[in-house]
C-alpha cells in the first residue's frame, strides 16, 4: 500500500488511527508536531541552530530521536513503540507562533479566533503535506471525526463523522480542495466508544486517555491571561453596559469574552445577560437580552470551497456558526466587496451567538461546501 505520513498527537483517535492504517496495510510514519517554546538538544543542528524538520527516514528502529519532552509527546511516541512504526518529531515552533499571533491579535480587536481551524489550514494539512513530499508519502493522515467519500461524479467530498457528539468537519473546512484526495481520516467512520474499545483491545496505554479540552498552546486553559502577557503594553479595559447604555461595571480586557457568553461576566443583573456586542475602539462590552443576542443574517470573508464547481448564488444549505453549534437552514449568496469574494447567510430562523473571527461553514446534508470567516 501507500507511504503515509500520520498526525499523532498522543491521544486515543491518533493512536488508533495508526492501528487502523496499518490493519490496512499502509506504511505508516508517525510525526508529532511541537510547538514548545524551547528546543531540546536533539533538535539542534551542528551549528547550533534549531532544524525544523527532522529526518524521518531512518534505518533505527528505537525511535529514540526526537525533541518532545511534554507527556503527550511522550505517549504518542510509546504507542508508535507498541504498534512498531517510526516516530518522529517535527519543530514547528514558528509556525505555532504564527498561530499564537494570530490568536493574540484577533482577540485584541474584539474577534473570538478559532486556532484549531487555522492549525489544520496551515500546519496539519497544509506543513504536512510539504513534509509528506519531501520524503515521498503519498498520504497525511489524522485522527480527526470527519469522512472522506467519493460523490456521483467521483470527486472526494469531506463529510461529517458517523459521530454527530465528536463530528469535526467544521474545523476542516478551510484546507485546499486539491489535498482532499491525499488526505486519509481512518476514524471518521466509527463511534468514539468503538474507537476506545479498539485502543483497549489492541493493548494501547491511551484507551483512557481524556479528549483535550483545552487549546494546545494555553496551558493554563485561561486565554485572557495568554492574551495579556503577550501584550502587556495594550490596555484592553473598559466599560460593561447594557444595550440601552447603562453602565453596570467594568472588565479588565475585551479579550476575555466572546459574542453569546452569559458566565463570568463580571456583573449580576438579576435576570440572564449575554454579550451581543464587543467594540474594540471603545473597548465597551454590551451586554442583552437572548432575544437581543439573535441575529438572521451574516457576512463572512475569506472564503473557501470544497467542492468543484462553486454552486450558483444564491444556494440552500446548512449553516453552521461554532464549531459546537448546530447547524441552521439558510440561504447563502456570493457577493463582491473591494474585489474580494464575500459570503452572504440568511438564516431562515434568527441564531445566536454569531461571533466575529469564528467561522461559518455551509454544508448540504453530511457534505461540507464550505464557508468563510464571519465579519
Amino acid at each position: 500500500m501507500a507511504r503515509v505520513v500520520l498526525a499523532m498527537s498522543g491521544g486515543v483517535d491518533s493512536s488508533v488511527a495508526a492501528h487502523l492504517l496499518l490493519e490496512q496495510g499502509h506504511d505508516v510514519v508517525g510525526v508529532f508536531m511541537r510547538h514548545g517554546e524551547e528546543s531540546a538538544a536533539a533538535c539542534d543542528l551542528e551549528n547550533g541552530e534549531t532544524n525544523p524538520l527532522l529526518p524521518l527516514l531512518q534505518n533505527r528502529p528505537d525511535h529514540k530521536q526526537g525533541c518532545c519532552s511534554a507527556s503527550d509527546a511522550e505517549d504518542a511516541r510509546k504507542v508508535a513503540d507498541r504498534l512498531s512504526i517510526p516516530f518522529y518529531a517535527l519543530n514547528l515552533q514558528k509556525d505555532f507562533r504564527r498561530i499564537i499571533d494570530y490568536f493574540v491579535d484577533e482577540y485584541t480587536i474584539g474577534r473570538t479566533p478559532n486556532p484549531c481551524v487555522m492549525c489544520n489550514n496551515w500546519i496539519k494539512f497544509g506543513r504536512l503535506f510539504d513534509y509528506a513530499d519531501s520524503v515521498g508519502a503519498e498520504f497525511v493522515a489524522t485522527g480527526h471525526y470527519a469522512r472522506l467519500v467519493r460523490d456521483s461524479n467521483q470527486q472526494t467530498r469531506l463529510a461529517r463523522g458517523i459521530d454527530g457528539t465528536k463530528d469535526q468537519a467544521y474545523v476542516l473546512f478551510g484546507i485546499e480542495q486539491k489535498y482532499l484526495q491525499r488526505m486519509l481520516l481512518p476514524v471518521g467512520s466509527f463511534p468514539k466508544t468503538e474507537i476506545r474499545g479498539l485502543a483497549s483491545k489492541v493493548g494501547l496505554r491511551v484507551a483512557d486517555k481524556k479528549d483535550s479540552q483545552e487549546i494546545c498552546f494555553v496551558t493554563s486553559g485561561h486565554h485572557g491571561d495568554f492574551v495579556r502577557q503577550r501584550r502587556e503594553t495594550i490596555d484592553l479595559s473598559g466599560d460593561i453596559v447594557t444595550t440601552d447604555g447603562t453602565l453596570v461595571g467594568k472588565h479588565v480586557g475585551i479579550e476575555n469574552f466572546t459574542i453569546g457568553q452569559r458566565k463570568g461576566l463580571g456583573v449580576a443583573l438579576g435576570t440572564p445577560h449575554y454579550v451581543v456586542r464587543i467594540d474594540r475602539d471603545s473597548r465597551q462590552v454590551v451586554l442583552g437580552s437572548h432575544e437581543e443576542l439573535g441575529r438572521s443574517s451574516l457576512t463572512a470573508d475569506r472564503t473557501n470551497w470544497l467542492i468543484d464547481p462553486v454552486p450558483q448564488s444564491p444556494f440552500r444549505c446548512q449553516a453552521q456558526i461554532r464549531y459546537n453549534s448546530a447547524p441552521q437552514d439558510a440561504t447563502a449568496t456570493l457577493t463582491m466587496a473591494d474585489g474580494e469574494e464575500q459570503l452572504q447567510i440568511d438564516f431562515d430562523q434568527p441564531v445566536h451567538g454569531i461571533a466575529p473571527g469564528q467561522a461559518v461553514v455551509c454544508y448540504e446534508g453530511d457534505m461540507v461546501i464550505g464557508g468563510g470567516w464571519i465579519l
